[in-house]
């Protein structure tokens, strides 16, 4: 049986998730949402992970978003509630994992796949990337906590034209937008999502949860009660040994030039 969510972590504690229905273009049906919800609580108890990547079997596609070849099948409201809560809750437990998720997009990331990159800290996308939040070609609005999200990322008037148009989005406007950190040869996301995601494992841990933890603190904080975050943040990192023996090689290398 093939995994419709593909899972690995190496040896630095690098987790890939790999949405694997590159026949369907990734597009989710319910037994991929439940594994990726599956998958996602379990890593809030994995202690060892350092960062996270996102990203899509093929060179076609992140995520299309959900199957609707299976998905009109089931039309009521009940069905619709039962979906979002399902998606919905597994991106906001992405969203508040304690260390940076990266979104490598190859290609297509449309409808539910967009809602899942903005849930991401960072997207590196190649230059053949096609993101849109297209669900109001389907009468619909994003279920998955995409408004919200969009509009945190590019503003409210800005957000409110992306979801108007249903537009096709790519790369040279996903970076005016700010919705991409960086775009890449086509096919090579994923090997720059993964550079990264190295050097993020070689820094030290604290350090890296301190700096999400504070930008968080950011987003859901009244602006004195964030600061205030900022500084609880600060004081153990100074007195840890990593900072420590920073300043120490710093002291060092200066000594060695006089």
């Amino acid at each position: 049986m093939i995994n419709e969510i593909e899972y690995t972590q190496d040896t630095n504690g690098i987790v890939t998730i790999q949405f694997n229905r590159p026949t369907a273009l990734n597009a989710l049906n319910l037994a991929a949402m439940q594994q990726f919800a599956t998958l996602i609580t379990q890593l809030q108890t994995n202690t060892n992970i350092r960062a996270v990547i996102l990203t899509g079997a093929g060179q076609e596609a992140f995520c299309s978003g959900g199957d609707l070849f299976e998905l009109s099948r089931y039309p009521s409201e009940e069905d619709a509630r039962r979906f979002i809560i399902l998606m919905g809750d597994a991106l906001l437990q992405l969203e508040k994992l304690p260390i940076p998720v990266i979104a490598a997009i190859n290609g297509y990331a449309l409808g539910g796949g967009s809602e899942i990159a903005v849930a991401c800290d960072m997207r590196i996308v190649d230059e053949r990337v096609r993101m849109g939040f297209v669900q109001i070609r389907l009468a619909l609005t994003p279920g998955w906590g995409a408004g919200q999200r969009l509009m945190r990322l590019v503003g409210y008037s800005k957000a409110m034209d992306l979801l108007l148009r249903g537009h096709i989005i790519r790369a040279d406007e996903l970076l005016t937008l700010g919705l991409a950190n960086k775009v890449v040869e086509a096919g090579t996301a994923y090997d720059h999502a993964l550079h990264f995601a190295k050097h993020i494992a070689d820094l030290p841990p604290d350090v890296v949860r301190g700096i999400k933890a504070l930008l968080r603190a950011g987003l859901g904080q009244p602006y004195e009660q964030a600061l205030q975050t900022e500084r609880e943040i600060f004081p153990p990192l100074w007195a840890a040994e990593p900072h420590l023996k920073a300043v120490d090689d710093f002291l060092k290398r200066q000594q060695d030039k006089k």
